[in-house]
């Protein structure tokens, strides 16, 4: 029986035209490739169960699921694809395409960031996002555009507090002689040592074994990230110091932004501000019930400290920063948290 499929091959000719048809078909803008699939990646440093990892895991769900599954989002927590400096490097190459980042190691790069963590300058998140989501909020915005970012929303970071291995924190002399990790942020190294504490800046995801072989004495941090990353078990005193606010900036490389359609940026935008809102709630849920589980723990120690004495004695902090170059941007951050 003779096969009367057919088996031709392909002519000179059609060959030639495929492959001049090729370049054009990858010339298209991304947007005129309604089909085209597109992976993201999104690093941060957080351990699993922390509001930030909930967060962004719930972004790729719902950028996936707007866009039935043709923008995937590989989301890496806990330091997967880097500490939080190399992450910022990587975002700003288009190595990587987003990063929720703590505000002190983004400061690095926009070092106005760091004055929205001034001693006690917030009471509450609530009282800094009224802020952030205002005038100076779009300000910042505008400054992370020039440095090759996209901002995509504030994450909660909360209000910090003290551990340490050694005693209980209540007036500032409770913390003179003590070697305080903090993150590269010149906003809380000045204050920890305008309060008589030496500091040494350590990875985040190293920070556990730095307290348990005594490398420091303590560290400052949200309830949140202290249970979640357990520092509690290598901690004892746990001080409610409440001295400084910090934000979590969810960035995006203005390189991947660049390259995606209008209808994309939007889908990531609302996924964003959805994710974002969830991350609040969760933050300020889980600081609640973290403080109920360390109180109710017999092996740890939690107190009240003095805030007014920690406030007083951090004063000439805000005079310091007013005298930076950017001083401008912190005295109308300042009166824009007073009014």
């Amino acid at each position: 029986m003779t096969d009367t499929t057919s088996h031709a091959k392909p002519t000179r000719r059609t060959v030639l035209a495929a492959a001049l048809a090729m370049p054009a078909i990858l010339a298209l803008p991304r947007g005129a490739q309604a089909q085209a699939q597109i992976s993201l990646t999104l690093g941060h440093n957080a351990a699993a169960g922390n509001p930030r990892w909930v967060a962004a895991d719930k972004f790729g769900e719902l950028v996936k699921e707007r866009t039935n599954g043709r923008i995937a989002v590989r989301v890496a927590g806990a330091e997967q694809l880097g500490n939080e400096q190399s992450l910022l490097t990587s975002l700003r190459t288009g190595a990587v395409d987003m990063t929720v980042n703590s505000q002190g190691s983004t400061s690095a790069l926009l070092p106005e960031l760091a004055a929205l963590g001034l001693p006690f300058l917030f009471d509450s998140s609530a009282a800094a996002f009224k802020v952030l989501d205002g005038a100076i909020g779009t300000e910042l915005d505008q400054r992370f555009n020039k440095i090759g970012m996209v901002s995509l929303g504030w994450w909660d970071n909360g209000i910090r507090d003290v551990t340490n291995s050694k005693r209980p924190i209540v007036k500032p002399a409770d913390l003179k002689g003590l070697k305080i990790r903090t993150p590269p942020d010149p906003m809380t190294i000045d204050i920890f040592q305008t309060l008589g504490a030496s500091t040494e800046q350590i990875s985040f995801g190293e920070l556990y074994v730095a307290l348990q072989q005594g490398v420091v004495d303590g560290q400052e941090n949200p309830l949140v990230n202290i249970y979640s990353s357990k520092l509690y078990e290598v901690n004892k005193y746990i001080s409610l110091t409440g001295h400084k606010w910090e934000c979590s900036p969810f960035l995006m490389s203005q390189i991947t932004w660049m390259r995606l359609s209008a209808a994309d940026r939007e889908v990531i935008k609302t996924a964003a501000k959805e994710a974002g809102d969830l991350q609040r709630k969760l933050f300020h849920d889980n600081q609640q019930k973290c403080a109920a589980d360390f109180r109710a723990n017999p092996k740890l120690e939690i107190n009240e400290a003095d805030k007014p004495a920690l406030r007083d004695a951090c004063a000439k902090v805000y005079e310091i920063w007013k005298a930076k170059p950017f001083g401008d941007f912190v005295g109308r951050l300042v009166t824009a948290a007073r009014t």
